[in-house]
């Protein structure tokens, strides 16, 4: 497994600059962290007594790489899974917040375990997720690479502003689809034309 010092340095690096996306409910981002994550925080860069754009666009990828670990790997126990699903959870817990154990939690009920689906990494869902790891070691990160793929087309089809994060502008798979299937193996990767399939519906 990759050192997760190194995993937080490749979502920093996947998340790019500052961006201030209208479309993105997130709000200005810089490295992948959010205004609301900084007020959060209480991260007054500048030192004017407020947290807002200017203390976004001065955030280093030192402090994003330290805000990802303490607060959303350590924090949230992500570091208690199953090693084969620390990366992708993390990934996602970045980029969905508890929506991203929410799809686990999901995962593991249609797996037969008797999880809550609230979004925290409790001893509950701790073990459940080692015994479903242990019982099918070599697929539990793609069912939760395929369930979290999964719900970035349930948010599209439901907010058409968010299918430029799915589609790009060519037709081909948006920046959600194409992180999504970092994590799962190239042999689950969707083709163009199940892709092409999958998003029809959408004009």
């Amino acid at each position: 497994m990759q050192d997760i010092q190194d995993i937080a340095r490749a979502i920093v690096a996947r998340e790019g600059g500052f961006v201030n996306d209208p479309d993105d409910p997130g709000g200005a981002t810089k490295h992948g962290v959010t205004i609301h994550t900084m007020r959060r925080l209480g991260l007054d860069l500048t030192g004017d007594g407020q947290v807002d754009i200017d203390d976004v666009r001065q955030l280093t990828r030192a402090d994003a790489e330290r805000i990802f670990l303490d607060h959303y790997f350590h924090r949230p126990r992500i570091d208690a899974l199953p090693q084969a699903l620390q990366a992708s959870v993390f990934d996602m817990y970045v980029n969905a917040g508890a929506n991203a154990v929410k799809i686990l939690q999901r995962l593991l009920r249609q797996m037969g375990h008797e999880v809550a689906v609230d979004g925290v990494i409790g001893p509950q869902t701790i073990a459940a997720t080692h015994a479903a790891a242990q019982a099918a070691p070599g697929h539990i990160a793609d069912a939760y690479g395929i369930a979290r793929r999964n719900y970035y087309f349930r948010i599209a089809d439901r907010r058409p502003a968010s299918r430029k994060y799915v589609r790009r502008r060519d037709g081909g798979k948006g920046g959600w689809i194409v992180r999504a299937e970092e994590f799962i193996s190239p042999r689950f990767h969707m083709t163009r034309a199940e892709f092409d399939e999958r998003i029809a519906q959408w004009h």
